[in-house]
């Protein structure tokens, strides 16, 4: 499929939403493989898909290498933030929770985005993105204040108290997480406006972090061979979310900005919590659900198309 008959930031942000569903499932896909430390996890999933990604855009790669070059020290930073990125988000799922150590990474990429555009490209926040990300980053506050008064509750119980350093580390890798997918999504965006192709930024880039993250896999990853159901979980996180997400990822990069990307897979958050319920049998209080509500009408502020009159205006915005 090529997406070059669906434009405008309106598809954009679906190609977005989509690829945040895929990703939304990798914290239930991580329970299905408990003896996989979240290091391994991370580096076969972004690794693995990572290098896929580029065995797809050899051809694109090859034709745009001098561009690409021209602009190394952006593909450079991108691809550090490929390889850092994982590391961060599954351990600080590992730390805190699933459903916290996904709302402080995913939650905290749009404000660091809008800071990055803001503070690099000197771009405005736009009165649709501030909306939007009020409405979205209020949700994911109330998603995981929802899982830390749940977390509260089980407190008294010997078997469900952590270290007491545990969750203050998780918080701090969700927010690294969280600004390394605000920088490798910047990057992306720029060099795709350079005039690069998607698939061919994307390739270069996740490639080449992919590579990065290669010797950790071999030195974390043996235990993905100790049994089937290990190794299917991590095909299925390097294929499917991995891949196939940032497939997705790339096409609404080419459509919109890095802030509004990361505004919109909010909807990651949402996504993980609802399968939470339905396939691991957790319970998510009301307060969690009025954060998933939130969330919800955050993406429809940053999908809705505009207004005819103002169609061309947020086009011009979405680049």
């Amino acid at each position: 499929m090529k997406p070059s008959g669906f434009r405008g930031a309106t598809w954009g942000a679906l190609f977005v939403l989509a690829a945040s569903v895929l990703w939304g499932t990798t914290g239930t896909a991580a329970t299905f493989a408990p003896d996989v430390s979240p290091l391994a996890i991370g580096a076969a999933a972004m690794g693995f898909g990572g290098l896929l990604q580029a065995a797809i855009a050899a051809r694109p790669m090859l034709a745009f290498s001098t561009s690409l070059r021209g602009n190394w020290p952006t593909v450079a930073l991108g691809a550090l933030a490929v390889a850092l990125y994982p590391l961060a988000f599954y351990s600080s799922m590992h730390l805190a929770g699933v459903a916290v150590g996904t709302v402080v990474s995913i939650g905290s990429a749009p404000l660091a985005s809008a800071v990055v555009e803001r503070v690099v490209d000197k771009r405005p926040f736009t009165r649709r993105w501030t909306v939007g990300a009020v409405l979205g980053v209020s949700g994911a506050a109330l998603l995981c204040l929802a899982e830390g008064l749940a977390e509260a509750g089980k407190s008294g119980d010997p078997a469900t108290t952590g270290s007491a350093w545990e969750t203050p580390a998780g918080i701090g890798l969700g927010l690294l997480a969280g600004l390394t997918y605000a920088l490798y999504s910047w990057a992306a965006h720029r060099l795709i406006n350079t005039g690069v192709p998607s698939r061919a930024v994307m390739g270069t880039v996740f490639g080449a972090g992919g590579l990065m993250l290669m010797p950790v896999l071999a030195a974390t990853g043996a235990p993905f061979l100790a049994s089937t159901q290990n190794f299917a979980v991590g095909a299925y996180m390097a294929i499917v979310p991995m891949f196939a997400g940032y497939v997705l990822f790339g096409w609404g990069l080419a459509r919109v900005r890095a802030s509004t990307a990361t505004t919109v897979s909010l909807a990651e958050t949402v996504v993980a919590a609802v399968l939470a319920v339905v396939v691991v049998g957790e319970r998510l209080p009301a307060l969690a659900w009025l954060g998933a509500a939130l969330i919800t009408g955050s993406l429809f502020v940053l999908t809705l198309p505009a207004a005819p009159k103002r169609r061309r205006l947020m086009a011009d915005v979405g680049r």
